[in-house]
């Protein structure tokens, strides 16, 4: 299954084993680059839950031991594709988009950080309650519906729903 969504637009696939299969050839690439630089590496976001529709983009979390020292990774990870958007609203995160249309976004945090435990927490449950799953897919098929043009009002009512199951999800472990 194809990767890449044009800017700005809202389109969900359905689930699809590929999107691991092409995780694994990213994984390796980023590893090549910098991975001398890094402690982990995770397939995180949507494309890496069985049984959620997704928008056909790879979200890959790159754990660093500290935010300042992992500035060394840019140049590498531009070398490999990748255009480095700084912070983008998300205090000491390194931020990676690829491809045109997007096909990856690379978020790269300090792997003992809250960023990394809430996103890695928030991916774990889902993948180990999937009633809990189904009604995240169900509202990201209402809210990629209603706001097919307009990926801020997406992500605004998507966030909403990541905060009630990520609160679910801490007060269950």
């Amino acid at each position: 299954m194809a990767l890449g969504m044009a800017t700005g637009q809202v389109s969900l696939l359905s689930a699809h084993e590929a999107w691991a299969e092409q995780y694994q050839l990213e994984k390796a690439r980023i590893l090549e680059a910098i991975g001398a630089h890094i402690l982990d590496i995770q397939h995180v976001g949507s494309t890496s839950i069985a049984g959620v529709p997704a928008k056909p983009i790879l979200d890959i979390l790159v754990g660093v031991e500290d935010f300042e020292g992992a500035a060394v990774c840019i140049a590498r990870m531009e070398d490999i594709g990748y255009r480095y958007r700084g912070e983008n609203g998300i205090p000491r995160r390194h931020y990676f988009v690829k491809g045109d249309p997007r096909t990856h976004h690379v978020h790269m945090v300090e792997r003992d950080g809250n960023d990394w435990r809430i996103t890695v927490l928030f991916r774990d449950f889902l993948k180990s309650h999937p009633d809990v799953a189904n009604e995240y897919a169900e509202a990201k098929k209402r809210f990629a519906l209603k706001h097919a043009q307009d990926q801020y009002a997406y992500q605004a009512e998507k966030d909403k729903v990541v905060e009630r199951i990520t609160e679910r999800a801490m007060n269950s472990s």
